[in-house]
């Protein structure tokens, strides 16, 4: 609960890491649990604290996790979120269109200091749309947006 992935914490997220690459029938190099988690260490804990915080995390998640942690870090109070909502529904209309989520999806990757290119950039917008537009009309509700 502390933001951090450390300790024990640690040592049950490598064994669950393990235990779902075996599952995914992914060949380990290296059976020592010890040195994997060294190895991951040195390549994903940016600051050398020993700790695994959420912004580290993210840069080895999938799209879907990475940008939802990203969101959830950046947009964190429910008066944030409709301040938001009010910012990038540009035309009043009352849903957040493509056009206007790939704006704030641009924001809200610049302000998290993530690069990005405009196909990376169209990629989220669709994943963000796929995910989230139940009703498949291309636009998010303001209840499918709060999801």
């Amino acid at each position: 609960g502390n933001g951090y992935i450390e300790g024990k914490e640690l040592e049950n997220f490598f064994q669950e890491l393990e235990s779902a690459r075996k599952g995914a029938g992914v060949d380990s190099k290296n059976d020592n649990l010890g040195d994997k988690m060294k190895e991951f260490m040195h390549k994903y804990d940016k600051n050398a604290d020993g700790k695994i915080e959420m912004a580290e995390l993210a840069q080895i998640l999938p799209t879907e996790e990475n940008f939802l942690l990203c969101f959830r870090q950046h947009v964190g109070s429910s008066s944030e979120f409709m301040e938001a909502w009010r910012r990038y529904d540009t035309d009043r209309s009352g849903y957040i269109e493509a056009n206007e989520l790939k704006g704030f999806l641009s924001d809200l990757l610049k302000k998290a200091n993530r690069p990005y290119d405009e196909p990376k950039l169209q990629e989220y917008t669709q994943t963000i749309l796929r995910m989230f537009d139940m009703n498949g009309d291309g636009k998010l509700g303001l209840s499918e947006m709060s999801r």
